[in-house]
């Protein structure tokens, strides 16, 4: 089927597709409390149920695997399949949206809600995509498993329960990261830095209060200094992408410091932060800035930042090079932190890469440059996809060139044309892989 005819198809059924969608996204697919059947919470186990429906309504194969993953099947063997493997939990929505966080909404060509960009349209794009070739009568050599996850952004703990029941794919591809091709993912390590400071030097400072946690940049902080309250704002982004936000967490160091709002050993700690982390994202700041023809630049970035009684903690998130390791990250921070610290890896991720000249993924770049006309040489992410826990996956969409620091933010969004264009690439790449020997 030729490109111009899947495009057809897609326009002839851009309703059908956005009410699928919209179900979707209308579940609140957060993590939360583990429940009988439910590891990841209701909310993810719902999700599942939910598009096991879908699959079935579609007329496809379906099951739920150890309750942790669901798959929506085109073809009889079990065994030996080719995936595309999407997730379907999302990040709390969090506070400031325009628009419900939990529906798909559109203005000016523009989709909005939680889960549009990550993962949630493009995994529901690759299945809708993948009803349309059925039901025009493609017929594939090879068994397509679309597998759809509930745990990708607390950590991808539910790729080994699908692992212990189920046959990974032969390859295949998740499409929650960026276009083209992506063969390497850096690594990623979160460390905890406890710095003691002396109980009266505490003092001045109560607790801070706001929004942090490891997937995103925090954009508002408050505490009080020496009884004076301060509340700073930055600019909420992913935490792969520092340079696109403002971090409150410098900023109240920064403020702390340069207006005198406390002194003593709490004022060198603040001015330390200041030194070694503002606006300083590649490690600059910390005689830490590796980096490496594959992958660029180590990412470095401050996170969440807590008073302890006697101790300042901070975790900051870093992504290093694929040709660097976990261990060269830690030698090189253990001397640039405050006299006395203590550092604790919280997150552990390592790096993975594929041969960018194996056959697959020269099928999957063809496939991109001839759907879209752009370039398809493949590249590396700063991100964390299913292509760390899952073999024989690659990375591939949804994001196009340029479209950076979007997901994990109030306001999520995507074009419309790119989602469409995003399910006619995953229909030709269904075809490619379906018909490979």
């Amino acid at each position: 089927m030729d490109t111009e005819t899947i495009k057809q198809l897609i326009a002839a059924h851009r309703d059908e597709f956005l009410k699928a969608l919209d179900a979707i996204m209308q579940i609140q697919s957060v993590k939360g409390e583990p429940a009988p059947h439910a590891p990841f919470g209701k909310g993810p186990r719902a999700v599942l149920d939910a598009v096991v429906k879908l699959g079935q309504q579609y007329g496809f194969q379906t099951g739920i695997v150890n309750d942790a993953m669901a798959y929506v099947q085109w073809g009889d063997d079990n065994d030996d399949y080719v995936g595309i493997v999407g997730h379907l939990d999302v990040v709390p929505a969090g506070d400031g949206w325009s628009y419900p966080p939990f529906k798909l909404s559109e203005k000016d060509g523009r989709f909005f809600g939680r889960g549009v960009l990550d993962n949630k349209g493009a995994s529901i794009a690759s299945l809708y995509g993948m009803k349309l070739l059925k039901d025009a009568g493609v017929k594939l050599h090879r068994t397509v498993r679309l597998i759809f996850g509930s745990d990708e952004e607390s950590g991808s703990s539910d790729v080994p329960l699908y692992l212990k029941q189920e046959k990974a794919p032969r390859f295949g591809f998740t499409p929650d990261c960026k276009w083209p091709v992506v063969y390497g993912e850096r690594g990623i390590v979160n460390y905890q830095i406890k710095t003691p400071l002396p109980t009266q030097t505490m003092d001045q400072l109560s607790d801070i209060v706001g929004d942090q946690a490891m997937d995103h940049v925090p954009d508002e902080l408050t505490a009080a200094l020496n009884g004076k309250p301060l509340t700073v704002k930055g600019k909420r982004t992913p935490t792969n992408a520092p340079e696109m936000g403002e971090n409150a967490i410098t900023w109240l160091a920064k403020h702390a410091v340069d207006d005198d709002l406390v002194q003593g050993p709490l004022k060198d700690y603040f001015q330390w932060v200041v030194d070694a982390l503002h606006e300083k994202h590649y490690g600059e700041g910390l005689d830490i800035a590796f980096e490496d023809a594959d992958s660029g630049k180590l990412i470095v970035t401050p996170y969440k930042l807590t008073k302890q009684d006697d101790a300042m903690v901070l975790e900051v998130a870093m992504r290093y090079s694929v040709s660097f390791t976990e261990a060269d990250v830690t030698a090189g921070l253990k001397k640039a932190v405050p006299a006395g610290s203590t550092i604790t890896v919280v997150r552990s991720i390592p790096g993975v890469m594929h041969d960018k000249h194996d056959p697959f993924i020269a099928e999957l770049s063809k496939v991109y440059e001839d759907v879209t006309g752009l370039d398809g040489t493949p590249l590396t992410t700063t991100g964390a996809t299913y292509a760390r826990a899952m073999p024989n996956i690659v990375a591939y969409g949804p994001s196009f060139p340029g479209q950076k620091g979007i997901a994990h933010k109030q306001d999520e969004w995507m074009d419309e044309k790119d989602l469409m264009l995003n399910m006619a690439v995953y229909m030709s790449a269904i075809i490619a892989m379906g018909n490979q020997q």
